[in-house]
């Protein structure tokens, strides 16, 4: 995926030392939209807050990472399986025949949706085409597909999966978002195979040899063209694979980046053109390459360490990997409830990844963890969507969020604790002139006991108990 991991293996490291570094230099060249439709949509996507992503593909069947053990430079951390082909070009050629047994037929996107929606979820992010190629929808471009005959699944009445995912969570209320990989190792317009792929770049000077990178163009605004065009309302373009971009928007300043050589320009003037025809208004999300394309930044697995005044999601697993394995571990309902509130406090929106397995289903675990979250969601869902930030925004335990009226202001209060404890007494900094008139906590009928001194609230621990955090509503006078 999202960039995938060796791009942000690349900058892990530096994240978990650095806080937000890298990502601030990958944004740094952010452009507002000027189109009202695009500004309305970006309002209202940050509004929703919290969506689902899933990465699913052909590479479930072997349980390994998303397409990058076909990346020669990204063998050390992908570890290709003997049993899987004994030279590269084995491992190639077997991972491209997993075309012709990929059979998902548990297939069943009305149950993620459900699961989904009861959560919170209020976007859905597919990914439609990952960089190795193999399409997730109904191309014309390619047989390198799962509607194609040498697919299995092709003959299920649902093989377009894009179709029936976007139709389906469309229904439920979903806005829609297209993750489509900009660099395709499959195609030969790309990793041509007069050369030897090197890196996940294209192995060629598209500069000695235009025309070939004229036919990649025209290749992947084709597949962005039938994406836009035949799969109903479509609101987000999330275009991954960021090194391929102008020559001129590389920064040095950032590691990945500097391992890009040759120029690979893909004009996304004319793609973002075509996709605003198409969808007016969609959100365009090129991801890493700053200017008029990238709508907001997506960080991965990381969340900021403050608030960011531009609009931003940070993209993370709920299990270990964003595609599928055996036996992943999944994060504790507790975690995700504490990153959707640290995420929100500061101005973003949590896109939490799934991957669905071979069979075309969520590992139990992931449901539960849904079915988990839509409780507390129940409770305290008018603390999280349409809220804004707030200054302090976080301070030691406690995290902030107001309404966009600015009459409520949101407090989670979390603990370090496996299962959440309250303390005896919350204490915190009241947001600048705001004067409470009634503080609640969210969940608890009885009546508090509160006070305020100077700029501080604070409450008497209540006879009750809370799941994963707790959220103190104020409401101003």
């Amino acid at each position: 995926m999202k960039l995938r991991t060796l791009l942000l293996t690349a900058f892990l490291s530096s994240k978990l030392l650095n806080g937000f570094s890298q990502e601030h230099n990958v944004s740094a060249g952010y452009q507002q939209p000027t189109d009202p439709q695009v500004i309305r949509n970006l309002e209202n996507w940050q509004d929703m807050k919290f969506g689902l992503f899933m990465h699913w593909g052909t590479y479930s069947q072997w349980g390994i990472v998303e397409s990058w053990s076909l990346c020669p430079e990204d063998e050390g951390w992908t570890q290709r399986k003997p049993e899987h082909g004994s030279s590269y070009y084995e491992y190639v050629k077997n991972y491209e025949n997993l075309q012709k047994t990929f059979n998902p037929t548990a297939f069943n996107p009305e149950k993620w949706a459900a699961a989904a929606k009861g959560a919170g979820m209020k976007y859905v992010v597919f990914t439609t085409k990952h960089h190795d190629g193999f399409a997730m929808f109904d191309t014309k471009q390619s047989d390198y597909k799962i509607t194609d005959s040498k697919t299995p699944f092709s003959s299920n009445p649902r093989a377009d999966v894009t179709k029936e995912i976007f139709n389906t969570f469309r229904k439920d209320g979903f806005k829609i978002g297209a993750y489509f990989s900009k660099p395709d190792w499959h195609t030969e317009y790309y990793w041509w195979s007069y050369f030897p792929p090197k890196d996940r770049n294209v192995n060629y000077d598209p500069t000695k040899y235009p025309e070939r990178w004229k036919q990649y163009k025209d290749f992947t605004f084709n597949q962005i063209n039938e994406l836009t065009s035949n799969y109903g309302k479509v609101d987000i373009l999330w275009l991954d694979g960021g090194w391929v971009r102008p020559f001129k928007t590389i920064d040095q300043s950032v590691e990945w980046q500097r391992t890009i050589k040759v120029e690979q320009d893909i004009d996304m003037d004319r793609i973002g053109t075509m996709a605003r025809k198409n969808q007016p208004g969609i959100i365009v999300v090129d991801r890493t390459v700053p200017g008029a394309w990238e709508n907001y930044v997506t960080p991965e697995q990381a969340i900021p360490d403050h608030k960011m005044d531009i609009p931003w999601e940070s993209c993370i697993t709920m299990g270990n990997s964003f595609s599928y394995v055996p036996n992943d571990q999944y994060k504790p309902t507790k975690k995700i409830v504490e990153t959707l509130v640290k995420i929100i406090s500061r101005g973003g929106n949590y896109l939490l990844n799934i991957a669905p397995g071979p069979n075309g289903d969520f590992d139990q675990a992931a449901y539960d963890r849904l079915k988990e979250l839509s409780a507390w969601m129940q409770i305290n869902e008018s603390a999280v969507f349409a809220t804004r930030p707030v200054a302090p925004y976080h301070e030691g335990d406690y995290y902030y969020t107001k309404s966009k009226d600015n009459k409520t202001v949101n407090v989670f209060h979390l603990s370090d604790n496996t299962a959440y404890t309250m303390p005896q007494e919350f204490t915190f900094t009241l947001p600048e002139n705001f004067n409470p008139k009634s503080v609640e906590i969210l969940g608890y009928k009885g009546k508090l006991k509160w006070t305020k001194t100077a700029d501080k609230v604070t409450i008497k621990k209540p006879d009750s108990s809370l799941n994963y955090a707790a959220v103190i509503r104020l409401v101003s006078k």
